[in-house]
């Protein structure tokens, strides 16, 4: 099986008076009228970028949370590049590959001349030390293993630009894992470091587009063009360096201040944007970005290691009970489509469920009876002394996932069961998701474009959404899904497309069929944008990446 690719082809909140006097050179262009719209694109200029949240770890496998992959985005590169239009991988540090009949070996050759910011080379040695840590993990440094690699045994230096990297059984996930975020490429003296100085971002040091200048950690941080920057991929019409002169990143928690800051002219991009508050800013003329995540819907998971949700009636009821198209109709825009199975309409291997989805409390009700929990004078369902109330931590990086608790327990009420959602501290929250009898509701979604996806929200060793054993959790008692991790453990060994797909059917509709999953809707990234920012572009899971982007005057 051979592929070739040729070379021709300040928190801005009760600090708002000093933040926001920061952020008037949001664009360092003369205040002139709009561009018209076929203006050439001009070079220079700083972007103000506003963030929701802080960054937390920027080793490159941390980086599926936004605010970590939103700086990765511009400071690594990868190996391949997923195409965002046609989801084909095609070459970016790598010219060309090739795969074995066996889909057990992957062979790379690699651009010359690609050196990360600090000089060093970006060569065969370093691209090897990459993969073995993200698919090996380092336990010394406390460094993970890559959710997005799977089977991987060990990499050879074929000579200075090629790479061979071996699998211990076939990984046809793998060449598109080159492409994810989790893969950025860092040099080895980064990779060096132990897993707890990777937050902060002066010590990582990517080959990409911009590098980072400066950081004030948890609220701001600069990053500034490389100007010997030659390599980005090669499908792209712009090559070079980055056409800005700089990004200024401020985390800017307060939604309305970051939306007040974009249309004051204070901020020229900006992440997060409530469905309640596009209307808003897309009258003034400024353009919403709703960008596809393309993996796992935005779901409830039930941990059925919990007595409570171990009756599959009792899961089956409260899937019946949920309203998912009130849910999206009540609190999001079109940018929201409501989900049909467990991963998203344009994700491979989707398979529409919604006729196992439907919204029918009179059948909730009924199973719940069946499963002997029964009505009582406070309305809520009891059962040998204990009643159905199950907990759920809201989850700060999904949009209004709070106000999407609040009506799911509204629409649980009526059928009995009482939903309590927490708040709670980052400390806190972690831990008590990883312990089934605190959290037996979980809230998540995953983006990533590729089956095995899958794969990586459900099983043990990676996130383990429904916290099974075997996982990073030690509060798991019995709950374990043989047969569920049979089906996933196939998806990322199975060479054949068609077969490969099949089994991802199969997953979505035994999923639906234990009502371990609830989808509600597909979950995009949301961006605004000042009209004045042109060529912004986003990955294929909607991260923003600012290398082509420009300012034109105004």
């Amino acid at each position: 099986m051979n592929v070739f690719f040729s070379k021709r082809t300040g928190v801005v909140s009760a600090i708002a008076a000093v933040a926001m006097a920061g952020l008037v050179g949001a664009c360092s262009k003369p205040a002139e009228a709009p561009a018209a719209e076929g203006a050439a694109p001009a070079g220079g200029g700083t972007l103000v970028y506003l963030e929701q949240q802080p960054h937390t770890s920027l080793y490159p496998p941390a980086g599926g949370f936004y605010p970590n992959g939103g700086i990765l985005n511009q400071i690594t590169d990868k190996l391949t590049w997923q195409n965002p239009a046609t989801l084909e991988i095609e070459p970016w540090i790598a010219e060309s590959w090739t795969v074995n009949d066996q889909v057990t070996e992957y062979t790379f050759k690699l651009r010359p001349g690609v050196t990360f910011s600090d000089g060093s080379p970006l060569d065969a040695a370093a691209v090897a030390k990459n993969f073995d840590t993200y698919g090996l993990g380092n336990k010394a440094l406390k460094q993970p293993v890559s959710e997005a690699i799977n089977n991987y045994e060990r990499s050879e230096v074929l000579d200075p630009l090629t790479v061979r990297f071996h699998f211990r059984k076939p990984s046809p996930g793998f060449l598109q894992a080159t492409s994810v975020i989790g893969s950025g490429l860092v040099s080895p003296a980064t990779l060096a470091r132990p897993f707890e100085e990777l937050g902060d971002a002066t010590r990582i040091i990517g080959s990409g587009p911009f590098v980072v200048s400066s950081e004030t950690l948890g609220k701001e941080l600069t990053l500034t063009a490389r100007k010997d920057y030659r390599w980005g991929p090669v499908r792209l019409a712009h090559q070079g360096r980055a056409r800005l002169d700089a990004i200024k990143v401020v985390v800017t928690p307060e939604d309305s201040v970051r939306i007040g800051a974009l249309l004051a002219g204070q901020a020229g991009f900006i992440r997060q944007i409530q469905a309640y508050d596009e209307k808003r800013v897309q009258a003034q003329q400024f353009p919403v970005y709703g960008a596809a995540t393309r993996g796992v819907n935005n779901s409830i998971n039930f941990r059925p290691d919990n007595p409570l949700v171990a009756d599959l009636r009792v899961r089956q009821a409260l899937l019946h009970a949920t309203n998912a198209r009130e849910i999206v109709q009540t609190l999001y825009s079109a940018n929201y489509p409501q989900a049909t199975s467990v991963i998203a309409a344009g994700a491979a291997g989707h398979v529409d469920l919604s006729a196992s989805l439907g919204f029918d409390d009179s059948k909730a009700k009924r199973l719940l009876d069946e499963a002997g929990w029964l009505t009582g004078a406070d309305g809520l369902r009891h059962k040998e002394g204990k009643t159905l109330a199950l907990t759920a931590y809201e989850s700060l990086p999904q949009p209004q996932n709070k106000e999407m608790l609040q009506l799911v327990a509204q629409q649980w009420r009526k059928v009995g069961v009482r939903l309590d959602i927490v708040a709670g501290d980052a400390g806190s929250k972690t831990l008590d998701n990883l312990d089934p009898e605190k959290a037996p509701v979980y809230p998540t979604m995953v983006g990533r474009a590729d089956p095995d996806v899958i794969k990586s929200q459900y099983y043990p060793g990676n996130r383990n959404a429904l916290l099974q054993k075997g996982g990073v959790s030690d509060k798991v008692r019995t709950f374990e899904d043989a047969r569920l991790n049979r089906l996933l453990d196939d998806i990322a060994a199975e060479t054949d497309r068609k077969q490969r797909l099949a089994l991802v059917g199969e997953v979505q509709r035994y999923l639906i069929d234990q009502a371990y999953v609830i989808p509600i809707f597909e979950e995009p990234q949301v961006y605004a944008g000042a009209p004045w920012v042109r060529d912004t572009t986003f990955e294929a899971v909607g991260r923003p990446s600012f290398y082509t982007t420009w300012l034109a005057p105004h």
